[in-house]
């Protein structure tokens, strides 16, 4: 369990009644992702609290009445899931930095310079957000919020999102290896094997990401891979 003097308050309005316990911040918001499976880890205390502050606990009634249970780690579950985590300053601005690394990278990945076709360098993103003063809802989805981001940007840099469809031409003695490559790194539209044992691929890729498949795709082939751009959307 968590030291109760380093916890922090998650709480539950439920019809006009507050109930709340004591956890640990990191631990309370990776249960709640479903990326930690142990509660125990995650609480103070298995009190159920009115006001956690004065310590004042719940009655077994209102919960039952509430929760339909009096079980405190149905309960905790609960409020944890659905409630409110009081998460420090510290905390929230770590969530931030990280989300804003997120969509950083989700732009360089699929977004292009309007202009030449070629992603933006990360570091370029990362600054112009910050000249836009850009700012980053630590809760929200990157899907939510990268759009937003794109448009404050457009002022300052030619950028748009953009998809591509290449069609990969990979001689024999590389068509294995390359393969297995493709799929496990991209989205195979087409794909067709000739006579000889060549292949052809049509693959659909964020554009941001062009340079470094082709990368990629001539080292396994040392250089002998045909790339050519037939789509962008």
């Amino acid at each position: 369990m968590v030291r109760v003097d380093q916890a922090i308050i998650a709480r539950l309005k439920k019809e006009g009644d507050t109930f709340e316990i004591l956890v640990d911040c990191d631990k309370a918001l990776a249960y709640r992702e479903g990326k930690l499976a142990n509660l125990s880890e995650v609480l103070a205390t298995k009190e159920i609290f009115k006001d956690a502050k004065k310590g004042i606990r719940a009655s077994e009634n209102e919960m039952k009445k509430l929760f339909k249970t009096d079980k405190a780690d149905a309960i905790a579950e609960i409020i944890i899931k659905k409630g409110e985590i009081q998460i420090t300053a510290e905390h929230r601005n770590k969530l931030r930095e990280e989300k804003r690394k997120q969509i950083v990278a989700f732009i360089h990945r699929n977004a292009v310079d309007a202009k030449t076709g070629h992603p933006h360098p990360p570091q370029r993103i990362e600054t112009l957000m910050e000249e836009a003063k850009i700012k980053i809802d630590e809760f929200h989805s990157v899907e939510m919020q990268v759009q937003d981001v794109i448009t404050k940007l457009r002022p300052l840099i030619p950028i748009k999102m953009e998809v591509r469809e290449l069609e990969l031409l990979i001689p024999v003695k590389h068509a294995e290896a390359a393969f297995g490559h493709v799929k496990r790194t991209m989205k195979i539209l087409k794909e067709q094997w000739g006579s000889d044992g060549s292949l052809k691929v049509i693959v659909e890729i964020p554009a941001g990401i062009q340079e470094e498949i082709e990368q990629q795709l001539n080292k396994i082939t040392k250089g002998e891979v045909e790339i050519t751009i037939i789509n962008k959307r």
